[in-house]
């Protein structure tokens, strides 16, 4: 009988064309995504008189420069826009570019289009490429030297990370949902808690969430510290990808569905590393730091450095001088300046929906942007009425792109200003030089919007249509 294997080794088998005698694994790539930082790899290509091995295989995307309104800030990065559009075009790489009704955020269009599928292999030279594996996918970043490497081979090298299995039973409450839960996991085992591991989530609540609510899990993956993050496909997998289109057709579907059937993990398969979580010990939570683990619930208080270790005291005092808080400060009492939806994180349609199901009929009190995760998105959000809920409560409805998720073209936090985020990192400096981030929800970000202050979501949904 043959062993037991789990999701990722039945990926990584899949994938293995070599095994080096230290262990690192020569893999396929079936897709590889570039953007504009990509000019690097391109440029290692054109100085060793290489071409691109598979450009069928090879997407890109306008998504970090991309403007949001009107055109580039600067020179400097219009030209980095017309440099990726200029190297796609020159090797046979399809691009989607601001003036594709396709554009969007890289790891929000891949899925979208169904570029992402079950059991493929996923780079591209942005971390947050683990977002695909919400989809079975085998899905990471890699760095600029890898970037050529891929597109000159279409293979990569990589050391296979450690299985580890994050179990989720129970039912989320009212107002809580994947993003909550990825803070939550992440504050309890740090952002360096799943080191060296890929992740597979696991548990009805898992299997409850929405691919968009599965998308912003995965995503969130290496702000814990992971390779990346899995979740085995399912029903749900199938009804979202059916009709995209790159996805399967005709007999190819039928054929499509009874191979990703197959991927799951094995019953009595074996992890290096288990950790369960109760979804009803979940609520919603904010971070208050400079660091993703840095959350707790927003029923919480601003942490005590006169309550750690000396060293762990010092880090934390230089924290709470960055982000203007002292010690004890009710984390609802923490006044916001501005707010920001959008990003790979959380720009889809359904994170839009929850926005707006808060800020219907209401003002906000602070200004504020909501960027789609793409042009289709927008299109969709738009014939929904959902951007006129944005414009009637006081924010601004732009276009696709990375915005004040990486304080590109003027979409930015100024210095000391605070902003509720529904982004992925809340590192100093992130959304502007002296920025204070406070990640959360799109539902929480709309809480603050309305209160102009870190805010319980729950209590404004009550008697709501919420997702």
């Amino acid at each position: 009988m043959m062993a037991a294997t789990n999701l990722l080794d039945k990926l990584w088998d899949i994938h293995e064309i070599h095994r080096r005698q230290d262990g690192a694994s020569l893999l396929w790539v079936d897709r590889h995504l570039v953007h504009e930082g990509s000019h690097h790899a391109f440029a290692k290509l054109a100085d060793k008189g290489l071409v691109v091995a598979e450009p069928n295989l090879t997407f890109g995307v306008a998504d970090h420069y991309a403007p949001t309104r009107g055109t580039p800030q600067s020179p400097a990065i219009a030209r980095m826009i017309r440099t990726l559009e200029e190297n796609t075009s020159k090797h046979g790489i399809e691009c989607f570019g601001l003036d594709d009704p396709r554009q969007g955020i890289v790891h929000v269009i891949g899925p979208e289009q169904g570029l992402t599928l079950p059991g493929l292999l996923i780079n591209c030279g942005d971390s947050h490429t683990s977002t695909h594996g919400a989809f079975g996918a085998l899905a990471f970043g890699i760095g600029a030297t890898e970037v050529a490497h891929v597109l000159s081979t279409q293979t990569i090298w990589q050391r296979k990370p450690k299985a580890m299995r994050l179990s989720v039973t129970g039912k989320f409450g009212l107002g809580v949902g994947a993003k909550d839960l990825a803070l939550h996991w992440i504050s309890k085992l740090g952002a360096d808690g799943a080191r060296g591991h890929a992740i597979e989530y696991v548990g009805e609540a898992v299997r409850a969430l929405s691919m968009e609510g599965r998308m912003t899990l995965c995503n969130l993956s290496i702000e814990g510290g992971a390779r990346f993050g899995l979740i085995a496909p399912d029903n749900k997998t199938f009804e979202y990808l059916k009709g995209r289109t790159y996805a399967p057709t005709d007999s190819h579907w039928e054929q499509a569905l009874e191979y990703w059937a197959t991927l799951s993990t094995d019953p009595d398969a074996q992890f290096e590393r288990e950790v369960a979580i109760d979804a009803s010990d979940v609520t919603p939570i904010v971070t208050w730091g400079t660091s993703p683990d840095e959350a707790l619930p927003v029923s919480g208080r601003v942490p005590d450095p006169d309550e750690l270790g000396a060293y762990e005291s010092k880090g934390l005092q230089a924290t709470l001088d960055y982000m203007g808080l002292t010690p004890g400060r009710p984390l609802d009492q923490i006044e916001v300046d501005q707010v920001f939806i959008g990003s790979c994180t959380n720009a889809r349609i359904e994170d839009l929906r929850e926005a707006a199901a808060v800020l219907s009929g209401r003002k906000a009190r602070v200004p504020g942007m909501v960027a789609p995760g793409s042009m289709m998105i927008k299109a969709q959000a738009e014939a929904e009425g959902l951007d006129r809920v944005f414009i009637e409560a006081g924010l601004d409805w732009v276009n696709a792109g990375c915005s004040m998720c990486v304080a590109m073209n003027g979409d930015m936090v100024a210095p000391g200003k605070r902003c509720a985020s529904t982004t992925n990192r809340n590192f100093q400096g992130r959304q502007g030089p002296g920025a204070r981030t406070h990640l959360m929800s799109p539902a929480m970000v709309a809480a603050a919007a309305v209160t102009g202050r870190l805010t319980d979501v729950r209590p404004l949904l009550m008697g709501r249509n919420a997702a």
